[in-house]
C-alpha cells in the first residue's frame, strides 16, 4: 500500500463545557487531524495531543514537528504492508507515541477500506454495542459536581468517573455514593498524588468503588505497587502505561488491578491491541480510556473496545458530550442502555464535514513524495 500523501490539519474546537483535571482546565480542544492518501482511498487518524504538556510531554507542537520531519520523511512513497510494518519504520524514533498513533489510526482506516471490512471486524471485536460510562471534571464545588453528575444519569449514563485531586476528593466522592449507593462510580486522580500525600484517600477504600485511576507520579509503577497492597479498591494504571512492557512490569509487580487502554499513549491501535490480548490471557480488566476525541478517534476507539476483553465502561461518550458540533458527519450517541454502537462501514466507519474541519482548522500541511 504506497502512500501517496499526507495532511495534516491543526484544529481547535470549542468543548460544550470546560474540563478541568488535576493538571489544567480545557475550554478548547486542540488535536491534529492525520489524512493519509493511498491508490485513490483517504485514510483519517487522529492525534490527541493538546496544546499543553499536562497529561503527558507531547503536544500538538511537538507532534506537528515529528510528524513532518521525522515520521512523514519514512512512509510517503514507501509501500507500507500494515500497522506493524509503520511502527518497524518508526521504531528509531523514540517516544512520541501520541504522533504515532494518530498516523498508525490513518493506516487502519485505509486498511479497512481498501479489505471492505470496519475496524471491528479487522480487529475480532465481537460487540455491536460497546458499553460506556461519562468523565466528569473537576467542577467549582461539590453542589456543582452533584448537579453535574445528575444530569449524565439522567441522560442514561451508567458509570461515571469523576476526576479528583488534593483537597477535592473524599468529600465530593463520598456524596455522590451516598445519594447514589448503586452507582458504578471510579475517580481519577492524573497523578496528583504522592505515597506519602496518597493516605488522603484512605477513606475512598470503604466507598465501593469500580477502581482508583492514576493516584501517583505519570512514571511509576514500584510505588503503585506499595499502594495497591494496602487497598482493597483495585488501582487502574494509565499514565504510567506507555508499551505493552509496562503492562507486564505492573501486572508482574502487582501495582494495578486493571488497565486504562488509550491506543494514542501506548503508540497506536496495534499495541493496544497486544495489551487487550496480554490481559485477558490472565484475567486482567482493561477499559479504554478517552481523550476527549473527535468522531474520527471516538469511532476508532468503539472498534478497540468491541474486543472481549475489555469488559469495563469506557471512557468514550456520545459526541456531545463534548462537541456541539464534530469533524464528522456522524455524531454517536447514547443508547438506553449506556452503550455506543460500533460503526460497522468500511475502516473507521465515518465520513469528514468538510465545512466544520475549514471551521476549525486553524493550520494545515500538505506533503507529498
Amino acid at each position: 500500500m504506497k502512500l501517496d500523501s499526507l495532511t495534516l490539519h491543526h484544529l481547535s474546537m470549542p468543548l460544550v463545557a470546560p474540563f478541568e483535571t488535576s493538571f489544567g482546565r480545557e475550554t478548547e480542544r486542540e488535536c491534529i487531524l492525520v489524512t493519509l492518501q493511498s491508490e485513490g482511498l483517504t485514510g483519517y487518524g487522529e492525534c490527541v495531543a493538546s496544546r499543553e504538556p499536562g497529561y503527558n510531554y507531547e503536544t500538538t507542537g511537538t507532534a506537528w514537528h515529528i510528524l513532518k520531519d521525522f515520521i512523514a520523511p519514512l512512509i510517503l512513497g514507501r509501500d507500507i504492508a500494515d500497522a506493524l510494518d509503520f511502527q518497524k519504520r518508526v521504531e528509531r524514533i523514540r517516544g512520541h507515541h501520541l504522533a504515532k498513533a494518530g498516523v498508525e489510526m490513518a493506516i487502519w482506516d485505509l486498511l479497512g477500506k481498501r479489505e471492505g471490512k470496519s475496524l471491528k471486524e479487522v480487529f475480532g471485536g465481537e460487540r455491536d454495542k460497546v458499553e460506556v460510562g461519562v468523565s466528569v471534571g473537576i467542577q467549582e464545588s461539590a453542589a456543582a459536581l452533584m448537579r453535574t453528575v445528575e444530569v449524565y444519569l439522567e441522560q442514561g449514563y451508567r458509570r461515571v468517573k469523576i476526576k479528583i485531586k488534593p483537597g477535592r476528593e473524599v468529600e465530593e466522592t463520598t456524596i455522590i455514593r451516598k445519594k447514589y449507593p448503586d452507582l458504578r462510580l471510579q475517580v481519577d486522580a492524573n497523578s496528583a498524588y504522592t505515597l506519602e500525600t496518597a493516605i488522603a484517600l484512605d477513606p475512598l477504600d470503604d466507598l465501593n468503588l469500580l477502581l482508583i485511576e492514576q493516584p501517583l507520579f505519570e512514571d511509576d509503577i514500584w510505588d503503585h505497587r506499595k499502594l495497591q497492597a494496602r487497598f482493597k479498591t483495585a488501582i487502574c494504571l494509565d499514565e504510567s502505561i506507555l508499551s505493552p512492557r509496562h503492562v507486564r512490569y505492573a501486572l508482574e509487580m502487582e501495582a494495578c488491578r486493571n488497565i486504562n487502554v488509550k491506543p494514542a499513549r501506548v503508540g497506536g491501535l496495534s499495541r493496544a491491541v497486544i495489551i487487550h490480548e496480554y490481559c485477558r490471557e490472565r484475567g486482567v480488566p482493561v477499559w479504554c480510556g478517552g481523550m476527549l476525541e473527535t468522531g474520527v478517534g471516538r469511532a476508532s476507539n468503539l472498534a478497540l473496545a468491541s474486543l472481549p476483553g475489555f469488559v469495563l465502561p469506557g471512557d468514550i461518550s456520545a459526541s456531545d458530550r463534548y462537541y456541539h458540533r464534530d469533524i464528522t458527519n456522524e455524531r454517536f450517541v447514547l443508547n438506553d442502555d449506556s452503550t455506543i454502537t460500533v460503526p460497522n462501514e468500511p475502516g473507521l466507519g465515518v465520513t469528514i464535514d468538510e465545512e466544520a474541519l475549514e471551521r476549525f482548522t486553524i493550520s494545515k500541511l500538505i506533503l507529498k513524495h
